[in-house]
């Protein structure tokens, strides 16, 4: 199964950034970067659309996985993956379910959720970043304390969580690492999301959902200190697991149009020939994550981090910053060598004895990777 994983391409929006309008923002949201492909779906889209939903899900799903409009135009893929999946994903959204996308880190939870509710709502911003200091105000509501103390409790004083917003206004909301939020504020959720409600006891009144109204949010559970759903919470989510790529032809293609684009949002120069340094990349982090070479041949050991798909197009858009700052601006082995050093030694000790292994073992005999080796010996001693 190919992992859905984002690959988007499209030049960044102008005008987005904050302050005077002329400036661009360093990462424009989807809805911004991607205006044009939304705008020309909901022009041609003539198939039912949920209450408040801009489009149908079917327009959804073509947003994200690319296609070609009745008219010519092109909607780039933003993901590679199977279509199930992201289908999946976007019925559970016109459902009164929530929808929870699951994954190892690096396979575009956080990309997904955001190009669902810029595709459905025209709005990704309404977001609660989970952590271990997540507070129950940031789901729920908080108070402007001015107000508070000057008129009382009252509508006026409410300051309104992102999640009650898109609750009011028919919007989907999005919680990132849910699992990283204490248990008990993730409780929190479980009323909002079985009654579709928020109840406001200071005011003694609620918040209902409108029509539209639906939650998205992110999870894994590979990180170490993590919060697992309660029984009841995890009941109110429909869980889309995302996976890997399955192949290194997709994981290479993954890889390339990422660093493409962000390479031109950070206006860095095209990296000539850089085609062979990112296959060279994906093949390391896929044998030893997988811990096998590509052959079969030879079982390898697995390091502790992830190696994953968004770690290779880090290190390859590192490794082009320093090709087109220290170098002649072509894409070589020494310039991602330190990155995947990085990459792959997370625990000093042990990590470091099994890159040395792979270095000797697999790297060294390799066919045309001298180089490589060379360059990695170089930035490991």
């Amino acid at each position: 199964m190919t992992a859905l994983t984002g690959i988007s391409q499209a030049p960044a929006a102008e005008g987005a950034g904050t302050g005077s309008g002329a400036e661009q923002a360093l990462r424009p949201h989807a809805e911004d970067a991607f205006a044009d492909e939304l705008a020309a779906l909901a022009a041609a889209d003539d198939r039912p659309r949920p209450a408040r939903w801009l489009m149908s899900p079917w327009a959804v799903a073509t947003y994200l996985l690319g296609g070609t409009l009745p008219d010519g135009t092109v909607i780039t893929p933003k993901y590679v993956g199977p279509r199930r999946i992201v289908e999946v994903a976007v019925t559970t959204l016109a459902t009164d379910r929530a929808l929870l996308l699951l994954g190892v880190p690096g396979t575009a939870k956080t990309w997904v959720s955001e190009h669902l509710a810029a595709a459905i709502s025209g709005d990704s911003t309404l977001l609660v970043q989970g952590t271990a200091g997540t507070p129950e105000e940031a789901i729920r509501y908080g108070w402007n304390y001015a107000q508070l103390l000057t008129h009382g409790p009252s509508r006026d004083a409410l300051v309104h969580s992102p999640v009650m917003r898109a609750m009011a206004e028919g919007r989907i909301a999005r919680v990132e690492e849910l699992t990283r939020i204490p248990a008990d504020v993730q409780d929190t959720l479980i009323t909002i999301l079985s009654e579709k409600t928020l109840p406001i006891p200071e005011l003694g009144s609620e918040t209902q959902a409108v029509s539209g109204f639906n939650l998205i949010a992110t999870a894994n559970d590979r990180d170490r200190g993590v919060n697992d759903l309660s029984s009841a919470l995890r009941r109110r989510f429909n869980t889309v697991v995302l996976p890997l790529p399955a192949s290194a032809e997709d994981e290479v293609d993954i890889v390339s149009r990422r660093v493409d684009q962000i390479g031109r949002g950070l206006e860095l120069p095209a990296a000539p020939r850089g085609a062979d340094e990112i296959r060279r990349v994906v093949t390391v982090f896929r044998e030893l994550r997988g811990g096998i070479t590509e052959d079969g041949r030879t079982k390898l050991k697995s390091p502790s981090g992830t190696l994953s798909t968004a770690e290779a197009i880090s290190v390859v858009t590192g490794g082009l910053a320093l090709a087109a700052h220290f170098g002649d601006g072509v894409l070589r082995a020494g310039d991602i060598a330190a990155g995947i050093l990085g990459a792959v030694v997370r625990d000093p000790a042990a990590d470091r004895v099994i890159w040395q292994e792979y270095l000797e073992t697999v790297v060294r005999e390799r066919d045309g990777w001298k180089d490589f080796y060379r360059a990695c010996r170089e930035v490991s001693a």
